[in-house]
């Protein structure tokens, strides 16, 4: 797998807009800790994107955000977008300040495991005989595909009506690259990919397959498959442990995860590690949520697991990734839950009282 050495020990945390600056600091509290445990100096310094960034500087990705995201080994997200009433200008949404990080970072390859050990298995909305046991990642293209294709934009046609296009690009060199990160990633876990396209209906996912099918003659060791997307998307609630690392390309990958993430019972339980040439990133995988922003309403889980994955990738130091979630599921064990996940017998907390749990059973965990 591919992961950066880019900086030494610098975090650049990224609260962005929505529900962001509640759940990063849940996380910068998480580091701290498990840092001074593990007896790692970290350097931590903030910076804005997305709507804060617009309100500050006119640019949703600033060149200041820009210059402290270069200098650090690792960085922490939040979340970006929200309401913006009358803005169409793609360059001045939120969400462009997001793609553009992900450029300057040359993030190619977006990692979003979904386990469900049984003390995540009650908060399921599928059967807890179809979700128990599942250990699956979504290894995600994250440069290409719609999201970054051109041609793209929208304009009035002759006959007054308004008409818009994208376009979905991929190279063979960028569906290598991601390819081989997902094989060397399957050979640590159960050496089994499943590779999803359209290769049906699309030139693009032709390719895709096509190199796909060529990387894996390096990999004897590990099986492949192929799956349409839409089936994909049957297949993982219908059987979701038949499932051991997805290979897929951007858009597919981005709505293939939030589905996985519903095997936990709420989106705000996934964590996200993206692994490029000029450092890594991490993320929860849901979106700013500004209907409750600001309420103490957050599940800050999902970013609490981003920050074990910084230590498992970023710091090379998996004790410390296994100390945090080990922290999580006891937690959860214990019946203590934000308010997506309530339930009968389950204690609703508020964002930064299942900070301070989490917080409280690492400080009584044995390691470090």
């Amino acid at each position: 797998m591919v992961v950066s050495a880019v900086g030494s020990s610098r975090v650049t945390l990224l609260p962005g807009d929505g529900i962001g600056p509640e759940v990063v600091a849940v996380g910068r509290e998480i580091l701290r800790e498990v840092a001074g445990r593990f007896s790692l100096e970290l350097e931590m310094e903030e910076g804005c994107i997305g709507l804060t960034a617009l309100a500050l500087h006119g640019d949703p990705y600033p060149a200041e955000t820009r210059e402290k995201v270069s200098r650090s080994r690792a960085v922490l997200l939040g979340a970006v977008g929200g309401e913006q009433a009358g803005q169409t200008e793609y360059a001045r949404r939120p969400e462009a300040g997001l793609l553009a990080l992900r450029r300057s970072m040359k993030l190619f390859a977006n990692l979003r495991p979904v386990r469900i050990p049984d003390a995540l298995v009650p908060f399921s909305s599928l059967k807890p005989a179809v979700v128990r046991g599942t250990d699956l990642v979504v290894v995600r293209e994250l440069l290409g595909g719609l999201y970054y294709g051109e041609p793209r934009g929208r304009v009035r046609n002759e006959q007054g009506e308004e008409v818009a296009w994208n376009t979905m690009v991929y190279s063979a060199s960028q569906i290598e690259r991601v390819a081989r990160n997902a094989f060397d990633l399957a050979r640590t876990r159960r050496k089994a990919v499943v590779s999803v396209d359209k290769a049906n209906v699309l030139e693009v996912s032709l390719l895709w397959r096509e190199v796909v099918n060529r990387v894996h003659e390096d990999y004897p060791d590990v099986s492949l498959a192929h799956q349409y997307v839409d089936n994909c998307a049957m297949q993982l609630v219908r059987d979701p442990r038949q499932f051991d690392v997805i290979l897929t390309e951007n858009t597919f990958g981005d709505i293939l995860s939030d589905e996985a993430a519903m095997l936990t019972g709420s989106i705000g339980m996934l964590p996200s590690a993206s692994l490029g040439a000029e450092g890594t990133l991490y993320e929860p995988v849901h979106g700013s949520a500004p209907d409750i922003a600001g309420r103490d309403l957050a599940n800050p889980l999902g970013t609490i697991l981003s920050v074990a994955l910084m230590f498992r990738y970023a710091f090379s130091c998996p004790e410390a990734a296994r100390c945090i979630e080990t922290a999580v599921h006891q937690v959860l064990r214990d019946g203590y839950a934000t308010r997506d996940l309530s339930g009968e017998g389950r204690r609703v907390v508020g964002t930064r009282e299942m900070g301070d749990r989490i917080l409280g059973r690492i400080s009584v965990s044995e390691g470090g």
